[in-house]
């Protein structure tokens, strides 16, 4: 019973914190705040939550590892596919040697290899955390897409590389050669294990679907248990169980792209998803907090155990740690979009300092920090405690707190009015896509006319519903078939708004007036049900 009432705990402080975050007078990034009500927690509940650290690694990465990569956008990744790799495996490599030897010159007391295991696990930002902070200051869509990109490789290498780091310290050894090969076998592996589980499962369920029909519960339990199956058989086979994770997300976006699970089901297990990914972020940030009065109340046991007198140099050290992160960032940025900006403009245009310095502050550490951090091992194989362990969290936990209190107060100053170079027409895009789509559903409509049957034909019934439904897509193609005209595509644009706005308006009336026959008896449950279904629904379509 103490590990259920534990987990309702958690989960009703999840609850309590997202309230909190929406109702304080100041725009307070939900992480923040989480961490807040966990220490909160930490300091006034007994509560001391105590899990095996890779018990913890499996119930919390995956998922989410799964849903980044089943989410970012493929088009946007492969555009600013080189940016994205300088940041998610060069910007990894540099942190993690510039970190490692930083940390061990500033901590003599912190084995080298410990170094360089805190680097790494350092070294991945937390893309969620960036857009609670600038919720109210929208990141740019091009440079969300590339730090969702970065997010979401730069976790696999960022783990991989703290994995070998946790082995030589462990082991007091390293081997390049071995550890190369053992990288190639671990990424490629993963990878391999990841993509092909996802290809099985969602061939299989298809299959059976096709052949005795669709239950949209077993196929969202589906679509929860591959990212456990992908970890799990990819770490007994000795690949990375992280990597696994990533592609049988992006396994999965794949295989969406058939379109062969049902309207219903994509929008619960869309719910469903969204609701987990709110969970899983919201538990490890109030676990954080959780943990803080713990680990500050032995800050002078583990400043003593480095060879300091005063606790306060704890506070130093992460000050000094997360400006280091910051000015490695910095360098490696710029860098990196003055390479880019080679590669694509015949003359050369230095980035502005406001767009490196954004880029350097949404290097945010969060869930997968603290996740990894846990998992350090709490003995050697002699026995003997892990070395430096407390410190490790400790300064992982400060630099995850100072990125987040750093970014919320200096990333909406420098996004405000900040414009990346131009992207690619996205609502051209769109409206070739609605065009395309709208084609198509005339063509279905008048095959349908054809095959109907000629009662339906005689009554009149057929052609008037052929004439209502038509007029819906006839009008959508003529609203966006203005051949560039600016004027017209504006115009046509403000209709469409205004014509959804009242849409809204009116399924708003409806649901109240159906809420309204409900209290006074006149509707049954059941039927207010599926009524009030269909207006979420469209309320849904409408409002997106």
């Amino acid at each position: 019973m103490e590990a259920v009432t534990t987990a309702l705990v958690l989960l009703l402080a999840v609850v309590a914190s997202g309230i909190l975050a929406r109702i304080l007078p100041v725009a307070v990034p939900r992480p923040l705040v989480q961490i807040a009500v966990g220490g909160l927690l930490g300091l006034f509940v007994e509560l001391r939550v105590l899990l095996d650290p890779e018990l913890f690694f499996v119930l919390f990465l995956p998922p989410l590892l799964f849903l980044d990569g089943w989410r970012i956008p493929r088009d946007e990744m492969l555009r600013d596919w080189t940016t994205i790799m300088e940041l998610a495996l060069g910007l990894v490599v540099f942190t993690v040697v510039g970190m490692g030897f930083f940390i061990h010159w500033l901590i003599p007391a912190v084995p080298l290899a410990v170094a360089f295991a805190l680097a790494a696990i350092l070294s991945p930002t937390d893309p969620i955390a960036v857009s609670a902070i600038a919720q109210r200051t929208p990141i740019p869509r091009r440079m969300l897409h590339i730090i969702e990109g970065e997010s979401l490789l730069n976790d696999a290498s960022g783990l991989v590389c703290f994995r070998f780091a946790v082995a030589a310290a462990m082991t007091g050894g390293f081997s390049l050669a071995e550890a190369s090969l053992s990288f190639v076998w671990l990424a490629l592996g993963g990878l391999a294990v990841g993509f092909l589980l996802t290809l099985a499962v969602t061939r299989t369920k298809d299959w059976i679907s096709d052949r005795f029909g669709e239950d949209s519960s077993s196929q969202i339990l589906i679509t929860l248990l591959i990212p456990f199956g992908a970890y799990l058989l990819a770490e007994h086979l000795g690949c990375s169980g992280i990597l696994a994770a990533v592609s049988a997300g992006i396994g999965m976006s794949r295989a969406e792209a058939r379109g062969l699970v049902m309207a219903q089901t994509r929008v619960s297990r869309t719910n469903v998803w969204n609701a987990i990914q709110y969970t899983l972020n919201g538990i490890i940030f109030v676990l954080l907090g959780e943990q803080l009065p713990f680990i500050l109340s032995s800050a002078a046991e583990t400043v003593r155990a480095v060879g300091e007198q005063e606790p306060w140099w704890l506070a130093v050290y992460v000050v000094l740690i997360t400006a280091g992160l910051a000015g490695l960032r910095f360098v490696w940025v710029f860098v990196s979009l003055e390479l880019t900006l080679l590669r694509r403009r015949s003359r050369h245009v230095s980035p502005g300092w406001r767009i490196v310095a954004a880029m350097s502050l949404s290097g945010v550490r969060g869930a997968v920090t603290l996740a990894g951090v846990l998992t350090l091992p709490l003995a050697l194989p002699d026995g003997s405690p892990f070395p430096a362990r407390e410190l490790a969290i400790f300064i992982a936990m400060g630099v995850i707190i100072l990125s987040l209190l750093a970014a919320s107060i200096a990333l909406p100053v420098f996004l405000k009015g900040l414009r990346l170079p131009p992207e690619t027409a996205r609502a051209a895009e769109e409206d070739t896509a609605r065009i395309a789509a709208a084609r198509a559903a005339l063509s279905a409509i008048e095959a349908f006319q054809r095959e109907s049957g000629e009662e339906a034909r005689r009554a009149g019934l057929l052609d008037a519903a052929a004439s209502r439904t038509g007029d819906l897509y006839r009008r959508r193609i003529e609203r966006r078939s203005h051949g560039g005209d600016g004027e017209a595509d504006a115009e046509a644009r403000l209709g469409e708004r205004i014509e959804a706005e009242m849409r809204l308006a009116a399924l708003k009336a409806e649901r109240a007036a159906l809420f309204g026959m409900v209290r006074r008896g006149e509707l049954g449950s059941e039927t207010a049900r599926k009524l009030i279904r269909e207006l979420d629904l469209l309320e849904t379509r409408y409002g997106g």
